[in-house]
């Protein structure tokens, strides 16, 4: 059986499906020849991550796909009702990247406090000229510690985020309509452990309350945050998102942090991407990444070897 993984798939994951005798190819075919090479090739699996689209057009011409795979959690790429109905297996890997994603976050967090985003783009061009100009510039940082962390969206992720923010000394709120509360163990290296009960509450309640706001949402057809929730956020807070793009009103954002109501924003995913506002990219108030939550050697292992263990359990198995 052949697997083509048009957006890449980790070693790992190529070695765990070739020791089964399956064909793993890993050229990227552009979207525009990918119904063609699919046929032509009876491609049996197809992996993607963000770039490909596998929409109802796809689905329809290749009738030798069994299994669609995405490498990591949203699938709003992939028309998956459609793919189920035609008896196609649509699979994903929620939790391989949690812990990357949750990383990325503090670091934009860290960054932010520090104003490191800042710092970097001006150190390399006036350092040596305006040394203590600059130093008195980032003199202002915050700690994160004592602050409170507000999760909007509690599920693999955000409770990955909550732990990092307890381990921080934060206090942690979260807000999700389809989880009521969530036992978050934070883990040290010995095998100690510290285990704590966050009980969910309105996302008007979280954003009123917290220092920072983190987003894990699925992609809406409307905007999470927009300038109504900006309104309602403490003063001089600040807001990231590395969940998916449109969740958040970019010009709403940038509003906010031109009048000071926020202190600062991350962004790794964006409304318009891969091609993001240039106001957006252009704001000395953004810390900005190019959708790289789940790029983590160690995610990217993980996400190739569980994918690979899915479809051999899909195909071999039954």
């Amino acid at each position: 059986m052949k697997v083509l993984a048009n957006d890449g798939l980790s070693q790992s994951g190529i070695d765990a499906l070739q020791g089964s005798n399956f064909e793993v190819i890993t050229d990227t075919v552009p979207q525009e020849r990918l119904i063609d090479f699919i046929n032509d090739n009876s491609i049996d699996v197809l992996l993607v991550r963000s770039a490909t689209k596998v929409r109802k057009d796809l689905i329809d011409a290749c009738p030798s796909i069994k299994v669609i795979g995405r490498g990591g959690v949203g699938m709003d790429n992939i028309d998956v009702d459609y793919a189920r109905s035609k008896g196609i297996h649509v699979i994903n890997t929620p939790a391989a990247s949690s812990s990357s994603v949750a990383e990325l976050v503090f670091g934009h967090l860290f960054g932010g406090v520090r104003y490191l985003y800042d710092s970097n783009r001006n150190m390399p061009l006036d350092g040596d000229t305006k040394f203590k100009e600059l130093k008195k510039n980032y003199a202002k940082g915050r700690e994160l510690r004592g602050k409170t962390l507000g999760v909007i969206g509690f599920g693999r992720i955000g409770q990955e985020v909550a732990k990092i923010g307890l381990g921080c000394g934060m206090k942690v709120i979260a807000s999700d309509p389809f989880v009521e509360q969530a036992n978050v163990k934070v883990e040290l290296f010995d095998g100690q452990s510290l285990s704590v009960e966050i009980k969910t509450e309105s996302i008007d309640s979280v954003l009123r309350s917290s220092d920072f706001i983190s987003l894990h949402v699925p992609a809406q057809k409307e905007y999470v945050i927009g300038k109504k929730e900006i309104s309602i956020m403490k003063e001089g807070s600040a807001l990231v998102n590395a969940a998916r793009g449109g969740v958040i009103d970019e010009l709403a954002l940038i509003e906010a942090l031109e009048n000071g109501k926020l202190s600062f924003a991350a962004l790794d995913t964006f409304e318009n991407e891969p091609t993001p506002a240039v106001k957006v990219l252009m704001n000395g108030r953004l810390s900005l990444t190019p959708h790289i939550g789940a790029a983590t050697s160690e995610a990217q292992d993980r996400i190739g070897t569980e994918l690979a263990s899915q479809i051999k359990q899909l195909l071999i198995t039954n």
